[in-house]
């Protein structure tokens, strides 16, 4: 289910949603890593800062999602995407990926505004990827139809994973990944109708796949591996 196989033309192919969010990911931190007035004046109307959401600036509970405080908070989520999202964008189809992923994301940043104080600022799309696992945890929990015993435990393993490093690292948005959990958790019924299934049909190989098939003892392994490693390098 995690593990990629495609290259890099059949995944731009196969996932759009996906592609288009990482490349938003890439251009605005290109732009915010060349310091100039622009690029200042770009990210102090972007981040999600408490005090100034309080004066009406509500575009702040959206625009954190798409920017970052620097290259390794950007490849950490961009990277997350790649190996998390996939699955998703499939069973959901494009507009309901783009419905969880944003309303998740605002739902993270809706509770960080409640929660922490007026001064406190974010950046970065963690809650929103959070999301995800939330709706892979509702479908662990109640879509057992569409997900084998070995996907469940990776998710499960990850996702405890990912939790245990929100409040070990320093400077993480604790708010924004529960939060953006929980949003998963509670748009997936939503979305996901009877008729979702693990079955989706890959033009390019023109064949069905069944997603709970694919994953291997042996990528779960290396999944976890580099999982790890990123997390360590990179995790703020």
């Amino acid at each position: 289910m995690f593990m990629r196989t495609e290259n890099f033309r059949t995944f731009l192919f196969l996932y759009p949603i996906i592609s288009i969010i990482i490349a938003i990911h890439i251009l605005f931190w290109l732009i915010l890593a060349i310091p100039t007035s622009m690029s200042n004046i770009i990210f102090q109307q972007m981040v999600g800062l408490n005090f100034l959401i309080s004066q009406g600036e509500y575009w702040r509970l959206f625009t954190p999602i798409i920017i970052h405080s620097g290259f390794g908070h950007m490849l950490l989520n961009s990277f997350s995407l790649v190996l998390f999202g996939p699955a998703l964008e499939k069973m959901l189809g494009k507009w309901k990926f783009i419905v969880v992923y944003i309303g998740a994301g605002f739902i993270a940043n809706m509770a960080t505004y409640f929660i922490e104080p007026l001064q406190y600022a974010h950046v970065g799309s963690s809650g929103a990827i959070f999301g995800l696992f939330g709706v892979y945890l509702y479908i662990v929990q109640f879509r057992k139809d569409i997900i084998d015993h070995a996907n469940s435990q990776v998710i499960i393993t990850i996702l405890v994973i990912g939790l245990i490093m929100t409040f070990i690292n320093p400077n993480i948005n604790v708010v924004a990944h529960l939060f953006g959990l929980i949003g998963g958790a509670i748009l997936a019924p939503l979305l996901i109708t009877k008729n979702t299934s693990s079955y989706t049909y890959v033009a390019a190989q023109g064949r069905p796949v069944n997603y709970s098939n694919i994953f291997t003892k042996n990528n779960l392994i290396w999944l976890i591996i580099i999982f790890l490693v990123i997390l360590g390098l990179f995790a703020r």
